[in-house]
């Protein structure tokens, strides 16, 4: 995956009140912010492997263990690294959190203000 070191990459669901907020502290860091829309964009499993490196977490940490469709398809269930990253392509929506990277780092957003350590 290709950075700009002048921009900021922010991977959200646009329905989620935080994420907006969070969106809204993105764009005092840098003017260029290149929204990723997790449910109506694909991201392949490598980019998501490259994105977890980024923020040295694994899958199941990026994960909304609360949500219906992970009760449902993913719970109780044992994967592997590869599994995982072919469950965070195929149920990106499922993040529960936006995902902010900027000038090579990358941080894991639980609280709007949280992406300011970017800077």
């Amino acid at each position: 995956m290709k950075l700009h070191p002048s921009e900021l990459y922010f991977y959200h669901s646009p329905t989620q009140t935080v994420d907006k907020q969070t969106k809204a502290y993105a764009k005092s860091l840098t003017k260029f912010v290149n929204e990723i829309d997790v449910i109506k964009e694909k991201i392949t499993a490598t980019q998501w492997d490259q994105i977890l490196k980024l923020l040295n977490l694994r899958a199941k940490d990026l994960m909304n263990r609360a949500h219906p469709d992970y009760q449902k398809h993913i719970a109780g269930k044992d994967w592997d690294d590869e599994g995982w990253l072919n469950i965070l392509a195929n149920y990106s929506y499922l993040i529960k959190a936006p995902i902010a990277i900027f000038k090579k780092r990358a941080i894991l957003c639980n609280t709007p203000s949280d992406i300011l350590k970017l800077d």
